[in-house]
């Protein structure tokens, strides 16, 4: 064998050694220079279950979101759940108004919902015309603003036309026909947020801690300025969550918002906070709890078939075509080994299309095989020697194998690109494992093979023997 035989099959041996390390165990974990991982194979909504949630833009029907719209609305609600800590969610658009949110293993499925169907729109009311008490009593009550409404306020900060039912009039406050209730001053909104967390002091007491632009600390040190001592609401989507007493003038652009809030309140608060207001309004159209379709019964049928076609196609490979069908054999096995090393480096989220796609592979990685392999012996029964019919065969296979492939991979771009646009993911699964197992068969079929069966040959010192490829 030559230096560079060699050092073809102490690659080649290396990756299967890691490949195999990683595929073969339930999880691995990886831990270089500081940096640490752990990989595993996720399972996708219809092998483990979990939430399934549907969204529909909340417009009226001749009116529709731009795709910039509904693009950024994807991606803060795949930002909303990861941050609340669902993982592999599934976010994708589904036509031209509509979101599928997919959650496997999802565990608070009404927390996710309310996470996803909020629009986050944090706004610092003043309500400096009324006192502390008063405005206290709107706690947990809806109000306008005159904030994103048809009305438009003056300068001043107090509430424009009327008071809320049960309160003393305040002063200043003049009664107006249109808007029908009180509508208040927004002094500054949730854009002005550069940063947001949930914290918790000693006695387990939450809350969401805030800092500032440098534009939002500007407007908020001269309003709490010359508002000391008198409230200013904190309002998230109309609501009134929290009305604190201004105690001091706040020029550092920091401050929190307190409440009754228990730990998943102030993480879900936050997490809304920090991944902004929704582009576009969402509604849910459907919810639903999905169990997993296949189950661990299923699922060990599915292996055992899986095995077993494996098992029927090495036996025919190494049957007809002899000492070449063993060494595809092999390669087979490490085809197998990475491509799974893969699904759980990358990771691809594995659902039942996935694995139909996984297996179909297998039968693209088998084909590159025999048809190297036939191009072989037509180069033998024209009187090659042994070594340069391995090189013909593998040099003239290749032309059909790349076309072949190229022509499944582009079929599979097709099929994620329809999957991707209308909300499919079942198909985008499928295209994703069988284009990356077409990918690793080529790798299989014309390096390790090759590498392989020049090793054999060499090694056993045959270099013309007919007979140990069938002819």
């Amino acid at each position: 064998m030559t230096r560079r035989g060699t050092r073809r099959v102490l690659f080649i041996l290396a990756i299967a050694l890691a490949a195999g390390w990683i595929a073969l165990r339930p999880s691995t974990s990886i831990q270089l220079f500081g940096w640490s991982t752990e990989f595993h194979l996720v399972r996708g909504l219809d092998l483990q279950g979990g939430l399934q949630v549907l969204l529909d833009a909340d417009l009226p029907p001749d009116v529709s979101p731009t795709t910039e719209q509904i693009e950024t609305a994807r991606d803060i609600i795949e930002k909303r759940v990861n941050a609340l800590g669902v993982t592999e969610a599934l976010v994708q658009i589904a036509g031209s108004r509509r979101i599928v949110v997919e959650l496997p293993g999802i565990e608070n499925p009404e927390q996710a919902i309310q996470a996803l169907k909020e629009t986050g729109l944090l706004e610092f009311v003043d309500m400096s015309a009324f006192s502390p008490a008063q405005a206290a009593s709107l706690e947990g009550q809806r109000i306008e603003t005159d904030f994103g409404s048809s009305f438009t306020s003056s300068t001043s900060p107090t509430p424009i036309p009327t008071e809320p039912a049960g309160l003393p009039a305040a002063a200043g406050a003049t009664p107006s026909a249109a808007p029908a209730g009180p509508v208040f001053h927004t002094v500054m909104t949730g854009a002005d947020l550069a940063g947001v967390t949930a914290t918790s002091d000693q006695v387990g007491q939450y809350a969401v801690s805030f800092t500032l632009t440098p534009q939002g600390t500007q407007v908020f040190a001269d309003f709490t300025r010359t508002h000391v001592g008198r409230p200013l609401a904190i309002v998230l989507d109309k609501q009134v969550i929290s009305v604190p007493v201004i105690q001091s003038a706040i020029t550092e652009g920091q401050g929190s918002i307190t409440g009754s809030f228990t730990r998943e309140e102030a993480n879900q608060l936050a997490v809304q906070l920090r991944y902004g207001s929704l582009p576009v309004p969402l509604k849910i159209v459907e919810s639903k709890n999905v169990g997993p379709t296949l189950g661990q019964e299923s699922i060990t049928r599915s292996s055992l078939a899986g095995a077993i076609g494996l098992i029927v196609v090495a036996f025919f490979m190494a049957a007809y075509y002899r000492l070449p069908g063993l060494v595809a054999v092999v390669a087979l096995l490490l085809y197998a080994l990475v491509a799974v090393a893969l699904f759980k480096i990358i990771p691809i989220t594995l659902t039942l299309p996935g694995v139909a796609g996984f297996i179909l592979s297998i039968g693209v990685a088998v084909d590159a095989n025999i048809l190297i392999f036939e191009r072989m012996r037509e180069e033998l029964r024209a009187g090659k020697v042994l070594r340069q019919a391995i090189d013909l065969g593998f040099s003239r296979a290749w032309p059909s194998i790349r076309d072949s492939s190229l022509s499944t991979i582009i079929t599979c771009v097709i099929l994620y690109w329809f999957g991707n646009t209308f909300g499919a993911s079942l198909v985008k699964g499928f295209a994703v494992t069988l284009a990356l197992g077409v990918g690793v068969s080529l790798f299989t079929a014309i390096n390790v093979t090759r590498t392989l069966l020049h090793s054999a040959l060499d090694n056993l010192r045959i270099p013309e023997h007919p007979g140990w490829f069938g002819v």
